[in-house]
């Protein structure tokens, strides 16, 4: 079934100005050095589009090679290993000296290929929109026929004011929150700890600025991606830290910096068998009552719950495809 079909959930449940999120891969995995952003390629090709690979220019660019660096990330993006087109890149800051000159080499080059462009360090909205008139000058120069999709990271002063109008931009397809450069525009005032994988979520500064960037983005149907734990060998405080992000503040969406984060990643954002199940249960008898309420284990559910399972759904579809169960996938996902 089509999501255009009237008893699609996609049509039957969801108003058609509601401001809705691009459904994104629910790990943003980066790689700044070129070992390490060919070995990222190689893993995406294995598991498939479950995440995503932003290319650094910004942090991974040595001083002063930032632009044999962009010509790296072309090469790359432009190559049989982005196999499943979900490769974007990181350029620098609006103010940086080199930062239209990359934006130029990469629209040029591979406009056509990348998934998405990140703008660290916007100072808030004019900076966000200085940004964005560099990306579709450049395109216009060369002929691009695309907008290319274009995330922001929030880790100034400047930005965490403006996060709501950087995410009503209707440019911006996600919010990312730039923790370690949040913690250091402090100037001391919030201690190392709360850079940490625990700390980050008990510190009220960093905690307020999460949950602002994560309401701003589901305001206004864009995607908050969570920071990154840096302690990258501890899987149990990856795991908790997904869990915190997922479940008390919102977020759908994740940074990786090391290979082996990615699957801890993706598994923890995955719904559960039993949430698949209850889920395709309740949302196959609402819609043969074409989205009336029914009863599901004496609970009553209706148009409201639906659209909740149906993210799960949709959730599980980007997480573990082939873990749906045929007929859900059939149903709703068209294959």
């Amino acid at each position: 079934m089509h999501p255009t079909d009237p008893m699609h959930p996609v049509s039957a449940l969801f108003d058609p100005g509601e401001p809705a999120p691009r459904p994104l891969p629910v790990c943003d995995h980066y790689a700044g050095v070129e070992a390490r952003m060919r070995k990222s390629l190689e893993l995406q090709a294995e598991l498939g589009p479950v995440f995503d690979v932003t290319l650094d220019g910004e942090d991974g660019a040595p001083v002063g090679g930032e632009l044999e660096h962009a010509h790296l990330i072309a090469e790359l993006v432009a190559s049989p290993a982005n196999h499943h087109g979900r490769v974007g890149a990181r350029v620098q800051a609006v103010d940086h000296p080199h930062f239209e000159q990359v934006v130029d080499l990469l629209v040029n080059r591979v406009g056509d290929r990348l998934a998405y462009l990140m703008i660290p360090k916007p100072r808030g909205l004019a900076d966000l929109q200085r940004a964005i008139d560099a990306v579709d000058g450049a395109a216009r120069r060369h002929g691009l026929a695309r907008e290319i999709p274009l995330h922001a990271l929030v880790e100034t002063h400047g930005a965490l004011r403006e996060v709501n109008a950087l995410a009503a931009h209707p440019r911006i397809e996600s919010l990312s929150f730039g923790l370690m450069d949040f913690v250091s525009a402090h100037r001391g005032a919030i201690p190392q700890s709360a850079m940490g994988a625990a700390g980050q979520f008990d510190h009220p500064l960093v905690v307020r600025a999460k949950l602002e960037i994560a309401a701003a983005c589901h305001a206004h149907g864009k995607t908050p991606s969570h920071c990154v734990v840096t302690e990258f060998k501890d899987t149990r405080a990856l795991e908790a830290a997904v869990g915190m992000a997922r479940e008390l503040l919102g977020y759908t969406r994740m940074w990786s910096i090391h290979p082996a984060q990615v699957r801890t990643i993706v598994e923890a954002f995955a719904p559960t068998v039993a949430e698949i199940d209850e889920a395709a249960e309740i949302l196959l008898r609402a819609q043969a009552v074409q989205w009336a309420p029914v009863r599901h284990r004496d609970t009553l559910h209706d148009r409201a719950s639906y659209r909740y399972f149906w993210h799960v759904l949709e959730r599980a579809h980007r997480t573990q495809p082939q873990g749906l169960p045929q007929e859900i996938r059939l149903q709703f996902f068209g294959a």
